[in-house]
């Protein structure tokens, strides 16, 4: 044999070697996968058999890239929540284990869009810009990891700063029924942030388009949209995306609560979520109770709402606020889903269909509602005056159903009639327009040494203008004391009466600009005998 057959022939022999080794090396990897077949569709749910490992809320890939969530998991079947458009799946059809739970982006990128709860967005911005993802489930923070609610979270709307004061951290539930001005509370709690630093977190549940349109457009035209992340499920859409809904919104939340930051979320509205959960428990075949709701729907808002807390320091200090909100049929606070929420929350604000339609807006009555923790952290300007305010309203309120009968009525009935309808009058507020803190305080303090009580009743709304005004000419280190004083002195309150009292000078009658302040000419009336 020639020399070239043997270099040849070492070649081929060198090749052989290496193939053989290379054979010896591999070793085949094998990617197990679960599939299963749709056995049953229904409006919102299916039903999936051929899935043996899967785990209960478990994420499922079917046709079409849409994902349902594990609900029912039973020995032969599994009841499977969808989320989204079902339309084109059919019984027969093949579906895959994730091996995964749902999850939803997170970050900053976030902040300014709508998304809906898969983190889709809806905006026409393009792609969501986050680099992270967090379980929409997850545990709520241990009690050891907490820390005492002591830090206000200004609403800007005075009769709620005032009376029924709100911490970061807490949750305040607001009820009430249909078209009561819910809604317009919630945003006006997310418009008085600015400046603050605090994230805002607006979750629709089951909305109409125009009514969640309405609300982006008020975001936006006020400049708050920059530091808000709109979660977004529409009325007509699948009941499995309106039940997933909160969480992801919770989720979004707590990753800013977790960076150190304080956030704020309105649930608008549970009662939609509660009935959505209603729905697919009872499709899914989950044995009803009161009022066909399933047995556990308190756990389902209790574990929900049990992830709004404030963090201790060495966590970051973070907190996150929650303002649920439930709808009410005929003022029935006793009704199932109400009651659930108000045992589970920190407090409530009633809204008055009453008051309402009498124009006293915000239409939250004072005597049922509450906050069992939010006076902890008020400001000690607020509570200088807060106690006297409340004492009085309810008097009022008292007195003028009393008052409807025709009764006569001596001096200090009068007197105590026209000062509590100089404190509804003041306590109003036109929606969109938050109150700044100097300019609430000056209004409450001038209410409480009872300046507005010559004032007339038509000239009201001016002289509380005139007041704003003029809080914003309050020294810097007043402002400062009431935000940082432990009491409010004496020092700055004549500081602020006397500023209030030049304010107001020009809308007294003539007669009572150099004597004392006393009601308006139908005191002096009542003085000489006159009937109510």
């Amino acid at each position: 044999m020639n020399a070239p057959d043997e270099d040849l022939e070492g070649a081929f022999d060198r090749a052989f070697a290496g193939l053989e080794q290379a054979r010896e090396n591999h070793g085949p990897k094998l990617t197990p996968r679960e599939i299963g077949t749709i056995t049953a569709l229904s409006t919102g749910i299916a039903s999936v058999s051929g899935l043996p490992g899967i785990g209960f809320e478990e994420l499922i890939r079917f046709p079409g890239d849409m994902f349902g969530i594990a609900f029912n998991v039973d020995e032969d079947e599994i009841g499977v929540v969808l989320l989204g458009d079902y339309a084109h799946l059919r019984a027969g059809d093949e579906v895959e284990r994730t091996g995964r739970v749902m999850d939803v982006a997170v970050g900053d990128g976030l902040l300014g869009r709508v998304i809906d709860p898969l983190g889709l967005p809806l905006d026409g911005h393009g792609a969501v810009d986050a680099g992270e993802r967090l379980p929409i489930e997850r545990p709520a923070a241990h009690i050891m990891d907490r820390a005492a609610v002591t830090v206000p979270l200004q609403t800007g709307l005075k009769v709620i700063d005032a009376l029924i004061p709100i911490g970061r951290g807490q949750r305040e539930l607001i009820l009430g029924d249909r078209q009561t001005g819910k809604t317009a509370i919630a945003i006006d709690a997310i418009l008085n942030q600015r400046g603050k630093d605090v994230v805002c977190v607006y979750c629709a549940i089951g909305q109409r388009a125009s009514s969640v349109a309405k609300v982006v457009a008020v975001l936006r035209d006020q400049g708050a949209m920059d530091r808000t992340v709109v979660v977004v499920t529409e009325g007509n859409e699948a009941p499995g995306l309106a039940y997933i809904a909160p969480y992801a919104a919770t989720s979004i939340a707590e990753h800013f609560m977790e960076a150190g930051r304080d956030v704020l979320i309105v649930y608008d509205d549970l009662t939609q979520h509660a009935r959505a959960y209603r729905e697919l428990s009872l499709l899914l075949r989950r044995p009803p109770g009161r009022e066909a709701f399933p047995g556990d729907i308190f756990y389902v808002h209790s574990r929900l709402l049990e992830r709004s807390t404030r963090l201790r320091k060495e966590l970051g200090g973070g907190s996150l606020t929650a303002l649920p909100i439930i709808e009410t049929e005929a003022q029935n606070m006793s009704a199932y889903i109400p009651t659930n929420l108000i045992s589970i929350t920190d407090g409530q604000l009633v809204l008055s269909p009453t008051l309402f339609e009498l124009g006293v807006l915000p239409a939250i009555d004072v005597g049922k509602s509450v906050s069992r923790v939010g006076g902890k952290a008020q400001r000690a300007a607020y509570r200088a005056v807060a106690g006297d305010l409340k004492l009085a309203y309810a008097q009022f309120e008292e007195l003028e159903t009393f008052a409807r009968f025709g009764a006569r009525l001596d001096d200090g009935t009068r007197k105590s009639l026209e000062h509590g309808r100089r404190i509804r009058a003041c306590l109003n507020q036109a929606e969109s327009d938050p109150v700044p803190v100097p300019a609430q305080i000056t209004i409450l303090l001038a209410l409480a040494a009872g300046l507005f009580d010559a004032v007339p009743m038509d000239r009201i709304a001016d002289a509380e203008g005139a007041l704003r005004a003029v809080a914003t000419r309050i020294p810097v280190e007043v402002c400062e004391h009431l935000d940082t004083a432990d009491t409010l002195s004496e020092e700055d309150r004549t500081t602020i009466l006397d500023m209030a009292r030049h304010a107001l000078a020009s809308f007294l009658p003539a007669t009572d600009r150099g004597g004392a302040p006393h009601p308006d000419p139908g005191h002096r009336e009542a003085r000489k005998g006159g009937n109510p």
